[in-house]
C-alpha cells in the first residue's frame, strides 16, 4: 500500500452507539461511508416511541448529527438507501425523507425486507461525498462539486435523481421496470421488468455520455428468488456490452438480494455504481486521469461466469457479495450460521490478498441474513475478522438467499494505490 490516503473511522457521541462492532462513519478517499442507521434514541438508547414516521425522523436525525460531527451537511450525501419493514409505509416515509432534502435531493434505493435489527420498522443508509480527501497530513482542496444528471427519456422521480456523479464514480439511483413514457410498470414478467430496469439504467448513462460498460457494481433486489434464472437470462443480453469488455469477458461485480416487496409492486429492482474516470469539476479536461477498471478473480474464492469476485476503479474495490461457497467444491459448507458467515469472511479474505489487501482496508460490510436473530452469532464471528470494529456495516434480514444460505456478506474496500495511471 502506498500510504497516500488512509482509512478514516469516526464516532460521535451525539449520535446512538453502533449496536455492533462497526464504526459509525468510515472515510476513504472522497467518499464516507456511513453505517446503517437506526431509530434509536440517542439518550434511552432503545427504538424511539411511535410508528414508522417517528423512526424515519430519528433515522435521519441520527444520519444529520453523524454528519455534522465531520463537518458535513445533509446536502453532501449522495446515496440514500431505506430499508422498510413494510413497503405500504413507503409515502409516510417519503414525507420524513423530504423534510431533510427540501431543495437537494441524492440518488435514492428503497425496498422493503422481511426483518431489521431491534425490530425496527425502517433502517437508512446514506453515502456521503468528502471533498477534503483523506490524505494523510494534507488535506486536499475540498473544491469537487456534484454533478447531478436527468434525463426525459429515463423515469423521474421528485424525491431522487437519478444520477450524482463526485469525484471519480457515478452513483445511480435504483431503477425501477418503468416505462419513461408511460410512467408505469412495463407489461409481463419478470424478463420484461430486468431488461426495462437496465435499459433505463443504459439511457441514463447514456445520457452523461457514460458507456454501459463503466459499471463496476450492480445490485438486484428481486421479490422471488426463484427467478434468478431469468433475470439471469436478461442479465446475459446487456453484460457485457461492447466488443472491448466481451473480449475481455468484463462483468461487474454483483449482489442479488431477496427483498419483501418492491415500490410500485415490482418483481424487481436494479442499482449501478458507475466508474468516471473524468471525475468532477473543477477538474478540467486537460487534466483527465484516463483512470481504468481494473477486474479481478481468484481460484481462492468462488467464481461465477455472471459477476467478477473484485472491480478496483480509482480509491476503490468492490466486492461481490460471497454466499458461504467452498472454492474447491463449490458448495455450501457443513454447518450452521457462524460456519457459514466464517466462510463468507474467508471468501472476501482470500479475494483482497489476491489483489495485494487485506480486510484492514475494508471500509463498509453489508450483511445480509437469513433470520435476523442470528446476528449475534455472526458478531461473533465477525469480531474475529475485525477486532476493532472499523468497517462501517450495514445488517438486514432477508426472505431467502441463494443456495439457502443461511448469510450473504458483501464488502467495499479502500484502494490506496489507485487504478492506472493513477499509481502513487
Amino acid at each position: 500500500m502506498s500510504g497516500y490516503n488512509a482509512v478514516l473511522a469516526r464516532n460521535t457521541e451525539n449520535a446512538p452507539k453502533s449496536i455492533g462492532p462497526y464504526s459509525q462513519t468510515v472515510a476513504f478517499s472522497h467518499y464516507n461511508n456511513l453505517s446503517a442507521q437506526l431509530p434509536v434514541n440517542l439518550k434511552s438508547g432503545k427504538l424511539v416511541v411511535g410508528g414508522v414516521k417517528e423512526q424515519a425522523g430519528q433515522c435521519f436525525k441520527n444520519i444529520k448529527a453523524i454528519i455534522e460531527s465531520i463537518d458535513h451537511v445533509m446536502d453532501d450525501i449522495i446515496r440514500v438507501t431505506i430499508f422498510l419493514k413494510n413497503i405500504s409505509e413507503i409515502q409516510t416515509v417519503y414525507e420524513v425523507y423530504a423534510e431533510f432534502f427540501p431543495n437537494y435531493v441524492p440518488v435514492l434505493t428503497t425496498v422493503a425486507v422481511k426483518a431489521l435489527p431491534m425490530e425496527a420498522l425502517v433502517q437508512v443508509e446514506a453515502l456521503v461525498s468528502h471533498g477534503e480527501g483523506t490524505i494523510i497530513n494534507k488535506p486536499q482542496a475540498g473544491d469537487l462539486i456534484k454533478v447531478v444528471g436527468n434525463t426525459k427519456n429515463a423515469p423521474v422521480s421528485p424525491l431522487s435523481a437519478q444520477t450524482v456523479a463526485f469525484s471519480h464514480y457515478n452513483n445511480i439511483s435504483a431503477q425501477l421496470p418503468i416505462d419513461p413514457k408511460s410512467g408505469k410498470v412495463v407489461a409481463g414478467g419478470v424478463k420484461e421488468q430486468v431488461r426495462q430496469c437496465l435499459k433505463n439504467i443504459k439511457t441514463i448513462l447514456e445520457s452523461i455520455d457514460v458507456p454501459f460498460d463503466d459499471i463496476v457494481k450492480i445490485t438486484i433486489y428481486l421479490k422471488d428468488l426463484s427467478d434468478i434464472d431469468d433475470v439471469n437470462e436478461v442479465y446475459k443480453t446487456f453484460f457485457p456490452d461492447s466488443a472491448i469488455a466481451r473480449a475481455a469477458a468484463y462483468v461487474p461485480a454483483r449482489t442479488i438480494v431477496a427483498v419483501s416487496a418492491l415500490p410500485l409492486d415490482a418483481l424487481v429492482q436494479i442499482e449501478a455504481v458507475v466508474s468516471h474516470g473524468d471525475g468532477t469539476p473543477p477538474q478540467i479536461v486537460e487534466a483527465r486521469h484516463g483512470i481504468v477498471i481494473k477486474a479481478n478473480n481468484t481460484e481462492n474464492a468462488p467464481k461465477n461466469s455472471l459477476s467478477t469476485q473484485t472491480v478496483a476503479f480509482s480509491h476503490y474495490n468492490h466486492i461481490s457479495a460471497q454466499l458461504p461457497l467452498d472454492p474447491k467444491t463449490g458448495e455450501k459448507v457443513a454447518g450452521g450460521v457462524k460456519e457459514q458467515a466464517r466462510q463468507c469472511l474467508k471468501n472476501i479474505k482470500a479475494i483482497l490478498e489476491d489483489v495485494d489487501h487485506v480486510t484492514d482496508d475494508i471500509v463498509k460490510i453489508n450483511i445480509f441474513l437469513k433470520n435476523i436473530e442470528d446476528i449475534d452469532a455472526v458478531d461473533e464471528i465477525y469480531t474475529t475478522f475485525f477486532p476493532g470494529g472499523v468497517p462501517a456495516r450495514r445488517t438486514v434480514g432477508v426472505s431467502a438467499l441463494l443456495e439457502d444460505a443461511l448469510v450473504q456478506i458483501e464488502a467495499v474496500v479502500s484502494h490506496a494505490e489507485g487504478t492506472p495511471p493513477e499509481v502513487r
